[in-house]
């Protein structure tokens, strides 16, 4: 069949996982391929005509034969089309991707109606668990309304009201909303406002940007350029802007006799030196409050917030928020900011704050920077060019908006925060096993985030993947990262479910660690999350 037929037959084709040169037929090949129910099967057809191909690229070749009398599984359709994110996916037959076909509350259903508990919230970013009804019927509301319409030259109420609502929660010091659609897209317009203000003000040389050791704020250039996670970064290095890496206060670090306080002040002084060599360069200091998440859910102590404020006000340099995963009450306060004043102190805020996932419950694509006053009215000019022209088509997308506005009813109506720190101590005391265990170590919690990372002598090799399957057979979707296990549950938490989900972990961890080493597959495996 020639290779040109065979890219025109994914409905009803057989998914090749490997192809061999055939020596015997000129420009011929046999090639694995699965057939049905039976996707992830192999057996031996010929393809002709596929001389195009390199002897190189025969090895885990992906392409489709038309030799199968009924349709591919969702599953193995997703395989020949779609190219997932996050994935190694010459690697994705071995862990091929769930096939997901609705949800209801805390739970996932694939194809085969079986359910998963969704313990990550789908990458951070569900609240109140799926379908869930309070959301569904204010984005129906507004569908019947407004869609979409543009943010240049014209405004809609989803935007306004958000941005107003938002700016309350902040007693009014972070008075601007930007808009965007993804959680990189707020750090790029972080840094770019920070940049820009600066030149603005009339000092272009503060242009130099500091990050955390061991940060991770996305993947596009300028966030990536922030972000200190090697396996995102690396190949696209010599793409990235130069900036200035601090000592993380991951409490994790503490010597013998230290607290996360130490810890947090030594991390402390390492930014204060850097900053009084170079905080006339410096433009911005960005970091993700109180839990790194793709560094293995690393948390420290609120102290070294207050700290940071402290330098970048005496330095003179922007500090940025990074709340994409922890803001929208994961760490226990709305904004994880909000933690570093200290109890009947005034709260004290960043110049500028990203936030994302959780804004719109887990819904649609939504994020947004929130400015101080003083920085959006650097850009206030008759000149246009010293205006921020920064945009995205959907940005302030109403549908959107409207989203991340029942997200707010649902934080007042029901008293989430309260709500939650009940959840995170029925969980919290399920965990009380695994967090005696002696094969994990550094047993932490934050607000509803929870984690803990296996010693290194039991974690054998391709852990976080060994788990994510062994969690699949406890109906459970779970991703470790490296050999960090976490829980960022939705906020549905109660105690059955608390239990259960608890239980379910024990047995997953107790699977994974009790597997012979000497069998498992031996392919390095990134750290990611």
């Amino acid at each position: 069949m020639p290779l040109a037929a065979l890219k025109q037959a994914a409905g009803k084709a057989m998914k090749v996982v490997s192809v061999s040169p055939d020596t015997g037929q000129q420009g011929g090949a046999l090639a694995k391929v699965h057939c049905g129910a039976h996707a992830l099967s192999g057996k031996a057809v010929r393809v002709n005509n596929c001389s195009s191909m390199q002897t190189s690229d025969w090895t885990q070749k992906a392409i489709h034969a038309h030799h199968c009398a009924g349709p591919l599984t969702l599953q193995a359709r997703s395989l020949a089309a779609v190219w997932h994110p996050c994935t190694q996916m010459q690697r994705a037959t071995q862990v091929p991707p769930l096939a997901i076909v609705r949800g209801q509350g805390p739970w996932l259903f694939d194809d085969r109606e079986r359910r998963y508990f969704d313990a990550v919230s789908s990458w951070w970013v569900n609240l109140f668990g799926h379908a869930d009804a309070r959301l569904n019927a204010a984005i129906k509301d507004q569908l019947d309304q407004l869609a979409h319409v543009m943010l240049a030259g014209c405004t809609h109420e989803p935007a306004v009201q958000l941005a107003e609502r938002l700016s309350l929660l902040t007693g009014g010091v972070l008075g601007h909303c930007f808009y965007a659609s993804d959680g990189a897209s707020a750090v790029e317009i972080a840094l770019k406002m920070s940049f820009h203000a600066w030149r603005n003000r009339g000092r272009p040389s503060k242009q130099e940007f500091v990050c955390l050791r061991h940060g991770y704020h996305g993947e596009t250039l300028g966030a990536l350029a922030v972000t200190d996670v090697q396996v995102f970064r690396d190949a696209y290095d010599p793409l990235l802007l130069r900036v200035h890496q601090v000592m993380s206060p991951d409490a994790r670090q503490a010597a013998d006799g230290e607290t996360a306080a130490d810890v947090a002040q030594r991390a402390a002084d390492a930014l204060e030196a850097l900053l009084q060599q170079r905080h006339d360069r410096i433009a911005a200091f960005i970091l993700e409050p109180l839990v790194q998440g793709a560094a293995g859910m690393a948390m420290h102590d609120p102290s070294y917030l207050r700290r940071v404020r402290a330098l970048c006000d005496r330095y003179d340099v922007h500090l940025i928020a990074d709340e994409i995963a922890v803001g929208c009450g994961r760490t226990g306060t709305f904004f994880a900011f909000e933690q570093a004043s200290g109890k009947g102190q005034e709260k004290i805020w960043p110049d500028l704050v990203c936030l994302s996932k959780g804004i719109s419950g887990g819904y649609l694509p939504l994020s947004l920077v929130m400015v101080r006053d003083a920085l959006y009215d650097a850009f206030l000019d008759d000149d246009v060019a010293r205006g921020f022209l920064h945009s995205h088509s959907y940005t302030g997308n109403p549908l959107a908006c409207r989203a991340a506005l029942a997200v707010l009813d649902r934080f007042e109506e029901d008293q989430v925060l309260a709500a939650n720190r009940r959840r995170a101590a029925l969980l919290t005391t399920a965990l009380a096993p695994i967090a005696r265990d002696p094969r994990i170590e550094h047993f932490r919690h934050q607000g509803m985030i929870w984690a803990w990372d296996v010693r290194s002598p039991f974690v054998g090799e391709r852990f976080a993947e060994r788990f994510q399957l062994a969690g699949r057979r406890h109906e459970l979707l779970i991703r470790p990262i490296g050999r960090t296990v976490y829980l960022m549950p939705p906020y549905v938490l109660d105690e059955a479910l608390a239990d259960w989900l608890a239980k379910q972990v024990k047995a997953t961890l107790d699977d994974v660690l009790q597997e012979n080493p000497c069998h498992v597959d031996g392919t390095p495996e990134p750290k990611i999350a």
